[in-house]
């Protein structure tokens, strides 16, 4: 009964680790969104050459609250590493070996994440500023995320009593269609990065404009490409439905298979609703945070629904 009540308490924990760094993924996007990225200039970990910023502008006090949210998401996966060296330690169970391992995995990725986030500030890449580099800049930082965002949701899923499995032992067909789904799903992040950065630099005050922009041939590839984010994204989407209904016959339509599934069909409808909204009112700031939350969502619905489906499959050989 200890046992329980313990491995309870790191499950709350850690799910609440995830909502943490959840939040501060979405300040990070209103950062970039309000132009506010270079609001300590090209100083890392200092803001603007001092650590606490003396006469801060706006723009400084929302970069300087990211860096310190973010400092604190550090923090509180460095907490949890501790109190999965404490379960395996009292416990020395398999399922405190693998919260070890997928919290170390957590700090591993949370670090990245600092430094990559440090990396953009010192190379310029950040508010309204453009170099060349810029995309690749973003598709790394979303990659690292959204690995970190899975990690995250896979320790709490664990704590919570989710089952380990092995990609190794998973059927070819289903390997190959949950390989496609995450492609899909990073492919239409990184065109989203792409779409939102456009549409930062390259501001349209009407819908009508927004689109003659995108089909010019004089307009920055950039905006060329933003098309192609609402195509892949519907297609992504629709697979995604159609593979979350396939999993579940094949499970049996297994309790953790189908709430999952089903979360993530809901939330993907209502992502092509916030999509074209985001589009119509031409990307507003609340919008498009809203957006995004629905992003990560999707993702964490499709990791969990994944997870719960290759848990499954081995408890049935």
């Amino acid at each position: 009964m200890e046992t329980e009540i313990k491995l309870g308490k790191f499950a709350k924990y850690a799910w609440f680790v995830l909502a943490y760094n959840l939040l501060v993924i979405l300040w990070g996007v209103f950062l970039r969104a309000s132009l506010s990225g270079d609001g300590c200039g090209e100083h890392w970990v200092t803001c603007g050459g001092e650590f606490i910023p003396s006469a801060p502008q706006l723009k400084t006090q929302i970069e300087f609250f990211h860096r310190i949210t973010s400092s604190l998401a550090g923090i509180t996966v460095i907490i949890l590493l501790i109190s999965a060296i404490v379960k395996r330690v009292k416990e020395k169970t398999s399922q405190s070996k693998l919260l070890l391992k997928m919290s170390v995995l957590s700090l591993i990725f949370i670090i990245i994440e600092g430094i990559v986030g440090g990396l953009l500030v010192l190379t310029g890449n950040t508010a309204a500023n453009w170099t060349p580099t810029r995309p690749y800049w973003m598709a790394a930082h979303l990659v690292n995320t959204f690995t970190l965002i899975a990690v995250l949701a896979l320790t709490a899923w664990f704590a919570s009593g989710g089952k380990s499995f092995s990609l190794f032992k998973a059927d070819r067909k289903v390997l190959l269609f949950l390989i496609i789904g995450t492609i899909g799903i990073f492919i239409v992040g990184m065109s989203g990065s792409i779409a939102a950065l456009s549409s930062m630099l390259f501001p349209s005050s009407t819908l009508s404009e927004g689109i003659a922009k995108d089909f010019s041939a004089s307009s920055h590839y950039i905006l060329r490409l933003r098309v192609f984010h609402p195509i892949l994204s519907v297609m992504t989407g629709l697979f995604l439905i159609f593979l979350a209904n396939w999993l579940k016959k094949q499970s049996d339509e297994s309790a953790g298979v189908k709430r999952w599934g089903n979360i993530l069909t809901g939330i993907i409808l209502i992502q092509f609703v916030s999509g074209a909204v985001l589009i119509l009112l031409l990307t507003p700031i609340v919008m498009q945070l809203i957006h995004l939350f629905l992003a990560d969502a999707v993702w964490i619905s499709f990791v969990l629904m994944s997870a719960s489906f290759l848990a499954n499959e081995k408890a049935l050989e």
